[in-house]
């Protein structure tokens, strides 16, 4: 099914942010109870003590809500200061397999990756909530790499694109794909071979 054009909200009262909380950790808490199946619109909105049409004038349906429900959960994510390139990769790789690993990520973000292979509307809503909000943790680390000296300048702007790709495509891959661990051990050796990649290319 396609996603329906969002209402316009030129109008009306202001949204409220403490309402949104309210729904997103309800989408989140049915999920883990429920399923993506059962999910429904209805006992989002009486998890979260507000009407139904509060949430319709939020979200299109049940993929947006679910989008922007796991969306919340990846804004978590924070590039650590620990001294080294290699030492923050590791800290961030390590939070974003422990955020896959918790059962509203998991199974919100399969669920709305498969039905977004016969919807473009939410295949866009996943791009631009999810993967273009995370990019930022890759413009983070690199621009304080460089300034520690550890990475060349770079004027490129599809590099972004593409260590972004390669991390969370490798943890994704990883953590749900091949129902793997993410472990220390396993992120250690996955951020020696994202540096002598990025060593090479820069040479």
């Amino acid at each position: 099914m396609q996603s329906r054009t969002p209402a316009s909200r030129a109008t009306g009262r202001p949204r409220s942010a403490t309402a949104d909380a309210a729904i997103l950790a309800a989408t989140r808490e049915a999920l883990v109870e429920l399923g993506w199946s059962k999910l429904t619109l209805g006992d989002v909105a009486t998890r979260a003590g507000v009407a139904k049409t509060t949430l319709y004038r939020r979200w299109a349906g049940k993929n947006e809500l679910v989008v922007d429900a796991v969306a919340e959960l990846f804004d978590e994510l924070e590039i650590p200061n620990r001294g080294s390139l290699a030492a923050d990769i590791e800290g961030v790789v390590l939070q974003f397999a422990a955020i896959l690993a918790r059962p509203e990520a998991r199974s919100g973000l399969m669920a709305v990756l498969a039905e977004s292979t016969r919807d473009d509307a939410l295949r866009e809503r996943i791009r631009t909530s999810i993967v273009e909000r995370q990019k930022r943790l890759v413009l983070e680390g690199r621009t304080r790499a460089q300034a520690r000296g550890e990475l060349p300048p770079e004027s490129d702007p599809t590099t972004v694109d593409l260590i972004f790709d390669v991390v969370a495509g490798a943890v994704i891959h990883r953590t749900l794909v091949s129902a793997e661990p993410a472990d220390e051990q396993w992120v250690r050796a996955f951020t020696r071979l994202l540096l002598v990649g990025l060593g090479g290319a820069a040479g």
